[in-house]
């Protein structure tokens, strides 16, 4: 996996001397009503002033984002920027030759970066490796030939359920470099989630890892790819990289070590970049949707590669000396635009950790930042909520001050973390970019920069080139403080361009409800206030956020119907401390069955091992009946009314 080293912060490495914000109180038993950067910080920052160039980029959106893919390189440049001849299915850079690999590796190589480090990556028990971008392309180059030795060709979709290491890295980058598609599941994701999305997408070839590190235990990933390679019969080739150790199954003339590949003459270093249409398949990401079965998203290669970076670029004011780290998984969109394609398109070193927060103690992220001398920080609010907990004497035992931004995604902060977050980790100098967006989005839609004024809990204003609302059922917009409906007016290059093989699922689900209009429904509900600026509040669908990961209400309920004791369920989201949203659900049982908290746990448990221990539910309510419309549905809303003892709202569409 690369040479081992010890890493010191980079002794070139230099900042204005105390980038920070001065808080503009007129009293002091009163929050500002704005955290005001520090003059130094938009000294500091490449994008000096907002309005202007929002405005430039709304009335041009075209030319605005034809400046920004000037700025990388292509085989063949566009014939348009934008076809929107097909509405809801919008393509960009038309006509354009390109491979996302052409920008996030080959270019460095012929440029002063091909020596600096592109990846420190440390492993729980404290490993480190690092990678410049000369070893990153070798890596690929390897990984991209071994996959053509299993007869990948272009266009196929290539699975990879792995932790975070830097193979899966090199991986994705494998697969996009000779025209593969990949389809990244999450880790922690179970046997049967698995089987569904590689079903879904055909793969012939799955990469997984005997396990990884987490809380100082090995995981044991290889099993549960196993268990859901028995109900996919379209797999014929599994690779698997050796992390733990640990003995695990390897099927004959279906399974390859990675390392014994390695080492034979065909993992050669050297391998062509596939030119690729700017609307080929990059790579599909499920997501999981208000009915049962994910949604494969497809991003391309084109339009993806231009709004990544820009956005990456813009929003965390990248500079080169940056030591940028996301701490997000690879395997959702975040770890997809934040971790592997924005900062190496944009030449920057970014830092991977493979475990969890607290291991072996609770100071982990802030020795590393003191360590590796790291600059920006982007998080999530469960991540703050976590480590808030143990108090303020653990990151006061580092030297954080190398920190210069710091970022939150997932789900909205809520403004105490955020004080926290700002005061303690960022020293009271550090904005936070409290980014919006989603996996259909590929990148940042209301976000602030480092100029941008802050209000705790606020995702700001829209990035370049989008023109977001807040509108009633009707598509009206709604005063300011008033909830409604987040709405996109525009298309914009990272967006996914469909639902994989259901075209009609993905006009339904995000372009019908505004359809007169021809406006993109995001699915939240949002309210935005007298400055402009958009605060988000949360889904208005069946999808439930826990941690920042989406999970669909009809996943949750199919498993518990799952059980043999269970006739019906319902799940909704409650205000949890720690995750944001806790799954609760309510349960009707079989005519012979009777509640108990063994049976509870057994529901928990069944959850929990269908969709992964992230679905697991807090709590779990038995009842004689549930709150149905006429036509059938479960009425939701009602519920979490109930159970936070509010106004259960309009109930003329109760069934009686």
């Amino acid at each position: 996996m690369g040479n081992s080293v010890e890493l010191s912060a980079p002794k070139d490495l230099t900042l204005p001397a105390n980038p920070g914000f001065t808080q503009l109180e007129s009293n002091m038993a009163e929050e500002p009503k704005f955290y005001h950067p520090d003059p130094s910080v938009v000294e500091y920052a490449t994008v000096k002033e907002y309005d202007a160039l929002y405005q430039r980029s709304i009335t041009d959106r075209e030319g605005f984002w034809a400046e920004q893919a000037e700025a990388l390189d292509w085989y063949k440049k566009w014939d348009r920027v934008l076809d929107d001849s097909n509405k809801p299915f919008f393509k960009w850079f038309t006509g354009a030759k390109t491979n996302i690999v052409q920008n996030a590796i080959d270019r460095h190589l012929v440029t002063r970066n091909r020596n600096k480090l592109a990846i420190i990556w440390e492993g729980e028990p404290g490993d480190v490796h690092s990678y410049s971008y000369h070893a990153l392309n070798r890596e690929v180059s390897r990984f991209a030939n071994i996959l053509k030795a299993m007869g990948v060709k272009k266009g196929e979709i290539v699975t990879l359920y792995m932790p975070q290491l830097p193979e899966l890295v090199f991986g994705m980058l494998a697969c996009a470099k000779i025209g593969a598609a990949h389809s990244v599941v999450y880790g922690g994701f179970s046997a049967d989630a698995l089987r569904d999305r590689i079903n879904d997408a055909q793969s012939r070839v799955v990469i997984t890892a005997d396990g990884g590190y987490r809380r100082g235990k090995p995981v044991d990933l290889k099993s549960i790819a196993n268990e859901a390679l028995k109900h996919c019969p379209t797999v014929e080739v599994c690779i698997c990289v050796q992390r733990t150790g640990q003995p695990v199954y390897m099927e004959n003339d279906r399974d390859y070590w990675y390392h014994d590949l390695y080492k034979l003459p065909v993992a050669s270093p050297k391998c062509e970049t596939e030119p690729m249409d700017a609307e080929d398949m990059l790579f599909l990401l499920y997501t999981s949707g208000s009915t049962g079965k994910p949604k494969g998203l497809v991003h391309t290669h084109g339009g993806y590669q231009v709004y990544a970076s820009t956005t990456h670029k813009m929003v965390f004011d990248i500079k080169p000396e940056d030591r940028y780290w996301c701490a997000a998984d690879p395997g959702w969109i975040t770890g997809h635009s934040y971790i592997v394609y924005g900062p190496l398109i944009n030449g920057t070193t970014l830092i991977l950790y493979e475990g969890a927060p607290n291991h072996p103690y609770p100071n982990r992220w802030w020795s590393m930042i003191e360590k590796y001398g790291i600059n920006i920080l982007y998080t999530s609010p469960t991540a703050v909520r976590g480590l808030m907990r143990f108090g303020e004497s653990w990151p006061a035992k580092h030297d954080l001050s190398s920190l210069r931004l710091l970022g939150s995604v997932g789900e909205p902060i809520n403004p105490e973390a955020w004080r926290w977050y700002h005061r303690v980790i960022g020293g009271g100098r550090c904005p936070i970019m409290d980014t919006w967006w989603q996996t259909e989005t590929g990148g940042f839609m209301i976000t602030p920069l480092p100029i941008t004024p802050l209000k705790p809990g606020s995702a700001t204003k829209p990035f370049f080139g989008n023109e977001c609302a807040v509108v009633d059922d009707h598509g009206k917009e709604v005063g300011p403080g008033e909830e409604g409906s987040l709405v996109i007016k525009n298309p914009w290059p990272g967006m996914a361009r469909t639902v994989y093989k259901d075209p009609d699922r993905y006009q339904e689900t995000y372009w019908s409800r505004y359809a007169a209009q021809g406006w993109y429904t995001v699915g939240d509900s949002a309210k935005r206030d007298e400055d402009g600026y958009f605060w988000i509040i949360g889904r208005i669908d069946d999808v439930i956020k826990v941690s920042g990961y989406r999970l669909g209400t009809a996943e949750i309920e199919s498993a518990l119907v799952g059980h043999p004791a269970v006739s019906e369920a319902a799940a909704i989201a409650l205000p949890h401390e720690l995750k944001g949203n806790a799954i609760h659900c309510y349960v009707i049982l079989r005519a012979n069955q009777s509640p108990s908290e063994d049976l509870a746990e057994s529901l928990k448990n069944q959850v929990a091992d269908h969709l992964g221990k992230i679905a697991r539910p807090d709590g779990i309510v038995f009842v004689d009946s549930l709150p149905k419309t006429r036509s059938g549905k479960i009425m939701r809303r009602v519920l979490k009314a109930r159970a936070l003892g509010q106004d259960e709202g309009d109930l003329s569409t109760l069934e009686e």
